[in-house]
């Protein structure tokens, strides 16, 4: 195990902590949530460690979020189901309204502990750093600069911070309250890092990473791709039907609301299936989804 990167995750933790309330630890029930839930048990800062419920988690990832002891479940106003036929469209790689209403809707104004790490992608490795603070820019990035706080502009929105000495602490106190502000712990750490600090505390994790998982999220996330949607589909086909469900009343929605002209191949919930996980011949334009 990387004993080097376990302390400074852990004095990274001590170093912004919040003076006047525990910190927000975003908890998915994925193997990176279970990596900060322990270090922040160990670097023994006050946190609390919230789960938000998508009504899409697998039932294994249900489970398992329930057993871990101290976690609040925070429920969600709409379900999934109920957000396809608001929105009058299904969840895409380019529409994720499903996340930001579903996973990222509680929070704000508090220092909040996350699992994102550049190794899982590119994107992440441009568009964040140890401390990430995002809300308001303008205020964010006149504060960092009279500061003196190394920084930098992220691609997605909101300023990165790579450092965690006296400015860049000073400009999460000045911050927090107002923006949506994200301390990093892992943000460096690999794959493997990961696993060899589970084992070594002793944590197996969410037991579908032993079916041959390797991401823990909804049941067919698009972001997933068409494949590991097929999969998903095959395991838990009881969500597959409420998705079809969900799509059924969406083209009622889009109907009512005249928006269905121009997708004339979609005529029921099993249509828009197909074309979602990518088996539908008439190839419908994204573009034309959103057509009025």
């Amino acid at each position: 195990m990387n004993i080097e990167r376990e302390k400074k995750s852990i004095e990274r933790l001590r170093a912004f902590e919040p003076e006047t309330e525990p910190y927000y630890l975003c908890y998915s029930g994925g193997k990176d949530s279970d990596a900060i839930r322990i270090l922040a048990a160990l670097a023994d800062v006050k946190h609390d460690i919230v789960h938000n419920h998508t009504t899409v988690d697998a039932p294994e990832t249900v489970y398992y979020v329930r057993s871990i002891p101290g976690v609040q479940i925070s429920y969600p106003e709409k379900t999934m189901w109920q957000l396809i036929e608001k929105n009058m469209m299904p969840p895409t790689r380019l529409a994720r309204y499903c996340c930001k209403t579903l996973k990222e809707r509680s929070g704000m104004g508090r220092v909040k502990i996350t699992g994102v790490r550049w190794a899982e992608s590119e994107r992440r490795k441009e568009n964040s750093g140890f401390v990430k603070i995002i809300g308001k820019p303008k205020t964010v990035q006149k504060i960092a600069t009279e500061s003196n706080a190394t920084h930098s502009v992220s691609n997605l929105g909101g300023i990165v911070m790579n450092d965690d000495n006296a400015e860049t602490r000073r400009v999460v106190e000045q911050c927090y309250r107002t923006t949506s502000t994200m301390v990093n712990p892992i943000v460096d750490w690999t794959d493997e890092d990961v696993w060899d600090f589970l084992h070594h505390y002793g944590c197996r994790s969410n037991p579908l990473y032993e079916c041959g998982f390797k991401r823990i999220g909804c049941i067919g996330c698009p972001l997933g791709g068409s494949a590991s949607m097929k999969r998903q589909f095959a395991l838990y086909p009881k969500y597959k039907a409420l998705y079809i469900s969900a799509f059924d009343r969406m083209l009622e929605a889009r109907k009512s609301a005249g928006k269905n002209d121009s997708l004339r191949s979609w005529h029921t919930g099993e249509d828009v299936f197909r074309w979602w996980i990518g088996d539908d011949p008439a190839q419908i334009r994204f573009d034309d989804v959103l057509e009025v």
